[in-house]
């Protein structure tokens, strides 16, 4: 058994290359809650992300899984609508999905995001969202 006590592991920025938005300023924070060790492939992470900010697009080699805990966020599968999401709501993406999601243009949006590694890797990072695809309500 291991135990990681709250606050013991440094929180960092997202890197910018990987977020965006009109009003970005580095501003998305990322808590690492967990990474099991090997064979396991399990990683988690809380992170908040500031009003207007979004990731690029991207895919997960074996899925993704968020958990919404704060705030209200927006995210969009390719060649769907963007949707609302809010506390309490789980959101999965299948592996390969191309997809987005970050806060909405006024309120912050905090989730838990849970990714399993394949050969090391938990992501493949692609364009940025445009601000057009961004605010694009149905």
């Amino acid at each position: 058994m291991e135990i990681q006590r709250g606050g013991s592991r440094p929180s960092g920025r997202g890197p910018e290359n990987y977020f965006s938005g009109a009003v970005f300023s580095g501003t998305v924070r990322i808590d690492p809650l967990f990474d099991a060790p090997d064979p396991a492939r399990v990683l988690g992470v809380s992170v908040t992300i500031e009003p207007g900010t979004r990731t690029a697009w991207h895919t997960h080699p074996l899925g993704q899984t968020l958990i919404v805990t704060a705030g209200c966020g927006w995210t969009q599968r390719w060649g769907g609508p963007v949707e609302e999401i809010r506390p309490g709501d789980v959101v999965w993406f299948p592996p390969g999905e191309k997809h987005w999601h970050g806060a909405t243009a006024t309120t912050a949006m905090t989730h838990i995001a849970i990714v399993k590694k394949l050969d090391g890797k938990t992501a493949d990072w692609m364009e940025q969202v445009s601000d057009e695809q961004y605010l694009a309500q149905d």
